[in-house]
């Protein structure tokens, strides 16, 4: 296969080329990235001005933009290849439940499936650096062909895996858990200082995020040391709320 490699963390994170070395002894590999990193850039694209990619090596790329930028100008013809598949990751820590509304490495993988792509964000969960991305690098090579074969354009594909630290073996083997995203609690506050100048300054801060533990969970499974592998739609539909709408009178404004 022709695999496009990008991610949020940058061009020459550990995770990348982790993942390039191990997918490179069988498929035709081209990367992609952020010249520097690009975390929780979410969904973001560049309209108003040029992005800059710059081949720093033999099919690898590093790009001025964001993550989904990578893909979408990858995929437009930046670089002179259509990939058969977009893999975005590994990215160095989890991304799970809401946090994918937030996370650069899911967006990459979203922009490839609105472009008719398959796709797969892969994250490494918990561990002590530097980080052991063998594991979900093999899991991604042994399982590719079998996750482009389920892929359909409606949705890309989230993999989380814990790091084998924190793996519960299953014999000689991590068992894999299809799993939904969980909801996330986030409890943030701001801390400020005010400058010289008068002028206030705001710094985000927040306790560790917090996760229900519900049956079929993504963070469930990665909680129990399994793989969490899900479905993640493009299409944020939920019938259940719209029935309340629909059934509201609303007041028509007069021309």
């Amino acid at each position: 296969m022709i695999i496009l490699l990008t991610n949020d963390d940058g061009i020459e994170s550990a995770g990348i080329l982790a993942m390039a070395e191990v997918l490179a002894s069988g498929h035709d590999v081209w990367m992609v990235a952020p010249d520097i990193e690009r975390s929780g850039t979410s969904h973001a694209i560049t309209l108003r001005d040029a992005v800059r990619i710059s081949e720093i090596r033999t099919r690898t790329y590093a790009c001025g933009g964001t993550p989904a930028d990578c893909v979408l100008f990858a995929l437009l013809g930046a670089i002179p290849v259509k990939p058969d598949v977009v893999i975005s990751g590994i990215n160095h820590g989890a991304n799970l439940g809401t946090d994918i509304i937030y996370s650069g490495t899911a967006a990459a993988a979203r922009q490839a499936a609105l472009m008719d792509r398959p796709s797969i964000a892969v994250s490494l969960v918990g561990g002590s650096p530097p980080n052991d991305f063998r594991l979900a690098a093999r899991f991604v090579e042994e399982n590719l062909s079998l996750l482009v074969g389920l892929w359909s354009p409606d949705h890309f594909i989230n993999v989380n895996v814990p790091d084998i630290e924190l793996c519960e073996p299953d014999g000689r083997t991590v068992r894999v858990q299809v799993t939904h995203p969980t909801r996330r609690i986030y409890r943030d506050h701001l801390v400020d200082f005010t400058a010289p100048s008068g002028d206030k300054y705001y710094f985000l801060q927040g306790s560790l995020v917090e996760s229900g533990l519900e049956e079929g969970s993504d963070w469930a499974a990665v909680s129990g040391g399994r793989i969490s592998v899900s479905a993640v739609h493009l299409h944020p539909l939920k019938h259940e709320d719209d029935a309340a709408y629909r059934g509201a009178v609303f007041r028509e404004p007069a021309l």
